[in-house]
């Protein structure tokens, strides 16, 4: 293995267990991948953020043809979706983080950004943060709404789902996927307490 390769899955793995100690994602829900070369390496099928491993990365190539290892995580059509977007991207980070889910449950809310900036981190670090219709998890109908939104914001929330974040690198993304959250989070609150009209 080459040393590149051993340090982005190591940061993946380090960005893993963080999310799954802090809460962010729970049980085998969440996955991630990382662009090396002219492979995509994600998260297998049924991992869990909690117990990561290098081990638990698969390859795939980028037409999503399994190279190596595990079974890829289900979703992996959402993570090529983002790297045929733009070369730039170069990781993907998808959880299931509470008040991300909770805020798509909001009526009214921006197809094309859907989360207020009450504070100018998310604008700063992430960008726009689209919402996409509701669709099973997994399904070429959910696969299909992503690739048709893909290109009008620069993060997406999947309504009732979670939020799927890019990033330049694994740890780029981790820092964008906390600041959406974390955004949320004051927006919910304030919802709840009133204090935010749409």
């Amino acid at each position: 293995m080459d040393s590149v390769l051993h340090d982005k899955l190591n940061s993946a793995v380090w960005a893993a267990h963080s999310l799954f100690q802090r809460g962010k994602t729970a049980g085998s829900s969440a996955n991630m991948s990382f662009r090396h070369n002219d492979l995509i390496y994600i998260s297998a099928s049924g991992s869990c953020f909690g117990t990561m491993s290098e081990e638990d990365f698969t390859a795939i190539s980028l037409d999503g043809t399994p190279v190596s290892g595990k079974k890829p995580s289900k979703e992996w059509p959402l993570h090529l979706a983002l790297y045929e977007k733009s070369e730039d991207i170069g990781a993907v980070i998808h959880t299931h983080s509470t008040y991300s889910v909770l805020w798509t449950f909001v009526p009214d809310l921006s197809e094309h950004d859907c989360i207020p900036d009450h504070t100018p981190y998310l604008k700063m670090k992430l960008g726009t943060v689209g919402l996409v219709p509701y669709e099973k998890p997994g399904s070429d109908a959910l696969f299909a709404a992503f690739r048709e939104r893909v290109h009008e914001s620069q993060g997406y929330l999947l309504r009732n789902h979670g939020p799927v974040v890019p990033g330049k690198t694994v740890m780029d993304a981790f820092y964008c996927l906390e600041e959406l959250e974390e955004s949320a989070r004051v927006a919910w609150e304030l919802y709840r307490a009133g204090l935010h009209h749409l």
